[in-house]
């Protein structure tokens, strides 16, 4: 299902996640003080707005407040990124991602009720993009430029269904490399009559174009 997002902060982190997000297909709101970063993403962008996020008047006149997700990838502007957290919430913003430069800055979030926090030297703007925007997926790892691995929840439809009768690769492009079982035990390279069961995670590797495609397809 489509949502709409807000993404605060259109540096790298920010803007990897707002292409990421408009590649999924998305509908993205940005905004960042920095004239040349509005600029930069107005070709991208239906909405980008220069604007103070730490001013709630100037938030609810963009209409942030009717957004279903709320990014907050700013910078090096601790005050910034804790005072737009807050606004967000108390707007009553249904989810907020934000983005934690440390422990002490995590800690400050976490009080705050941000919904999740991502550190940028381990979360990349397109990994967090597609947890965010799947409810299936768990895990997002970009192989190589075109080729992604994912873990995803096996969706209610795939559940008794064997590999064979779901046939993956020939609609999507993509394969079931391995299967994470609720005991945790692993089922590598499955085979084509092993079963599907409630609680699985199915290890998905193929091209990005594929991967996406399937992430769509199971509803995420």
């Amino acid at each position: 299902m489509k949502k709409q997002f807000v993404v605060i902060g259109l540096g790298r982190f920010g803007g990897s996640v707002t292409r990421t997000l408009v590649s999924l297909g998305h509908e993205v709101m940005g905004i960042d003080r920095d004239e040349r970063r509005v600029q930069e993403f107005a070709p991208v962008l239906a909405h980008v707005y220069q604007a103070d996020s730490t001013d709630e008047a100037v938030m609810r006149q963009l209409g942030v407040h009717n957004m279903d997700h709320a990014i907050v990838a700013i910078g090096e502007d601790l005050q910034a990124s804790i005072l737009s957290t807050l606004i967000l919430k108390d707007m009553g913003v249904p989810y907020v991602t934000a983005k934690a430069n440390n422990d002490y800055h995590q800690r400050v979030l976490e009080g705050l009720g941000a919904d999740q926090i991502v550190h940028p030297e381990r979360d990349t703007g397109i990994r967090v993009a597609h947890q965010v925007t799947s409810k299936n997926t768990v895990e997002y790892l970009e192989l190589s430029p075109e080729h992604s691995l994912v873990e995803i929840i096996a969706p209610d439809n795939f559940c008794g269904r064997t590999i064979k009768t779901l046939n993956v690769r020939a609609k999507y492009g993509c394969n079931i490399m391995a299967i994470r079982r609720k005991d945790n035990e692993m089922v590598v390279a499955p085979h084509a009559d092993d079963y599907i069961y409630e609680g699985d995670l199915l290890v998905v590797i193929g091209k990005n174009i594929d991967i996406t495609r399937f992430e769509k397809a199971i509803g995420g």
